[in-house]
């Protein structure tokens, strides 16, 4: 069934501004919603940095940045984790690393025939005084050759993810490598000293954004049921904040599908 097909047959909006809307992204398997009252809250503008709980805004930040760089891994089924490290005493500037991965990836396009490439790549600094270094993943297999000529500043590695249940596929891999990507992306936002000021925590192809599709209705099933009639089966896994203690938030829902 196509996007504007849903929208036309599933869509049960009960107000403009009122119900429960779930946002779904058919490609990743995923999607999440909220309840929206009619009633709009006076919301005040916060400078950055003012928030009132400071570690639990950049706590709260770290999980919608790492869930937006699951659904991208998930969308494009981003199913192999590579590592780029600098030989001899490293690289310390990350001004410098960002360049340097920008070439790594245009390198390794033209290597594999200039064709637009998906992937998604986190720096993180050693424990040691090593430096940076970079975690990435791409979709598809890429001889490890070719991925040591792009580099060419040191050492690489890279694998297809494993250790799944029986019946996993691309998607539930893509998944795994995600998540150690999200690790590195969340602990950014936590830990002061991971911090780099005007740089971005992680960076991905540009043309590959997963699509999304709103859906409304007047109950958490409402809307779980239509995204489920979109992905031709129920969730493998949903979650709830009625399950969650001293939710602050408004109620909210969060569901996952396929292997």
């Amino acid at each position: 069934m196509s996007t504007s097909a849903v929208n036309t047959s599933l869509g049960r909006l009960i107000a403009p501004d009122a119900g429960w809307f779930f946002t779904l992204y058919p490609d990743a398997g995923e999607g999440g919603g909220s309840f929206r009252s009619a009633h709009k809250p006076n919301r005040r503008f916060v400078a950055k940095g003012s928030a009132a709980d400071p570690e639990r805004s950049a706590a709260e930040a770290g999980r919608r940045a790492g869930a937006t760089l699951r659904r991208y891994c998930a969308a494009n089924r981003l199913n192999r984790l590579g590592t780029l490290t600098y030989a001899g005493a490293g690289c310390h500037d990350p001004q410098q690393l960002r360049s340097d991965v920008a070439a790594f990836f245009r390198d390794l396009r033209s290597a594999l025939g200039g064709a637009p490439l998906p992937y998604a790549w986190v720096p993180e600094w050693h424990k040691t005084e090593h430096g940076l270094h970079v975690h990435f993943t791409v979709g598809r297999f890429i001889h490890r050759r070719l991925i040591k000529e792009a580099w060419g500043h040191g050492f690489v590695h890279i694998k297809l993810l494993g250790d799944l249940p029986v019946g996993s596929g691309s998607l539930s891999e893509a998944r795994k490598a995600a998540g150690y990507l999200s690790k590195y992306v969340s602990k950014s936002f936590v830990d002061s000293a991971l911090r780099e000021s005007g740089l971005h925590r992680y960076d991905v192809a540009q043309g590959f954004q997963p699509a999304r599709l709103t859906l409304s209705g007047r109950s958490p099933s409402d809307v779980v049921g239509q995204a489920s009639e979109f992905l031709d089966g129920p969730p493998v896994t949903q979650w709830s904040s009625e399950s969650a203690e001293n939710w602050a938030g408004p109620p909210t829902i969060w569901a996952k599908w396929g292997a």
